[in-house]
């Protein structure tokens, strides 16, 4: 038997007492519950909201089980427990246990005083509910805190290993005071750029395309659009959206001082797709320049790049990195596992597939 939330559970075995009570309730719009047995009425009072029971029909059962029930309440429950009692007679020991919750009722009774009983039960039961709801928005909360300070924890103690690492890499490759100064703060605001597309997502996921136009279109120039980006936007968990932006910030502006960029009708190109390798999602990404000068393949990855790289190994796909050289350029393809549920497509139109970021 299953109580509707908000019943009333009514259990008078003898005559037509139930019945009659149920009666006087459903006039005044309060919907019942008539139990057979106490043992119907256990197993629905975590639903209902009050019982109403004669005092017979628990002298006349095992009382141990509703006994324990009342018992292990929680601190901010008081089940009300409405007694129907004969007039002038003496109350009985044995149903003690229900001191706490008890409202006792003599027959024969009026209409009204049952329903006033009953609606006082009920109110009382509400203003119970209340304080439970409200305890339990309050660990909601608390629990809440306690994991984005968790979450504060690693965030910092990964971007200040970003730093670090960025700060090792340019002190490495600087030659001057002023060129650390130069490169240093432009990283830092790379970095800067990626956390704030993060935070935008509660710091869950970063668009691909977003985090690329930020790195990306200061380079563009005026009269025609150097950079182009084509491809389905797709979001990136925080532990590869900043290496990726971090990466694609050294690309840029490597390109601007030897490579496409640093040609005034030199052009960079990146594309990306999205594969099922297996049970993982892959994003191959390509980067290719045009109408720039002939470079060499480096032989060996600088220090900011090779942090780069660590932090991507985790999510690798096995064709990792591919170079290739052209005359007027360069090219390279370089691939990693999305760890994100497919929904993480964050468009699908069709002019989103190719993007080419406008002039100023």
């Amino acid at each position: 038997m299953n109580a509707r939330e908000g019943d009333v559970l009514i259990l008078a075995p003898l005559g037509r007492d139930a019945k009659i009570a149920a009666s006087i309730l459903a006039q005044s719009g309060i919907s019942t519950q008539i139990c057979k047995t106490l043992d119907d009425v256990v197993a629905t009072l975590e639903t209902a909201r009050c019982l109403v029971v004669t005092e017979e029909a628990l002298l006349n059962a095992d009382r141990t089980a509703l006994a324990a029930w009342l018992d292990m309440q929680p601190a901010w429950s008081d089940y009300p427990v409405i007694l129907l009692v004969m007039r002038e007679t003496e109350f009985d020991k044995r149903l003690n246990f229900l001191d706490r919750h008890l409202i006792v009722l003599e027959r024969p009774f009026l209409a009204s005083s049952l329903v006033n009983s009953v609606r006082s039960a009920l109110r009382a039961r509400s203003r119970q509910l209340e304080v439970k709801s409200y305890i339990e928005q309050k660990q909601e909360v608390a629990d809440r805190q306690k994991l984005l300070i968790r979450e504060l924890r690693h965030r910092v103690k990964n971007t200040l290993a970003n730093v670090r690492a960025m700060m090792s890499a340019t002190a490495r490759t600087s030659g001057r005071v002023e060129d650390f100064v130069r490169d240093f703060s432009a990283r830092l605001v790379s970095l800067a750029d990626t956390h704030s597309i993060l935070t935008d997502y509660y710091w869950q996921t970063a668009s691909l395309r977003q985090l690329l136009e930020g790195e990306l279109r200061h380079y563009d120039t005026s009269g025609s659009s150097r950079v182009v980006l084509e491809g389905l936007d797709v979001a990136l968990v925080a532990d590869i959206a900043i290496p990726v932006g971090m990466a694609f910030h050294e690309l840029a502006s490597n390109s601007s001082k030897y490579g496409a960029l640093s040609r005034p009708k030199g052009r960079l190109e990146v594309s990306w797709s999205i594969e099922r390798v297996g049970d993982h999602r892959v994003v191959a990404l390509h980067r290719r320049e045009k109408d720039g000068p002939a470079v060499l393949e480096p032989k060996r990855k600088g220090p900011l790049a090779r942090y780069c790289w660590k932090k991507l190994s985790p999510y690798s796909a096995k064709r990792r990195s591919i170079w290739s050289t052209t005359p007027m350029g360069c090219s390279s393809t370089w691939s990693f596992r999305c760890e994100i549920p497919g929904s993480s497509l964050l468009t699908h139109r069709d002019d989103a597939t190719t993007s080419i970021l406008s002039s100023g």
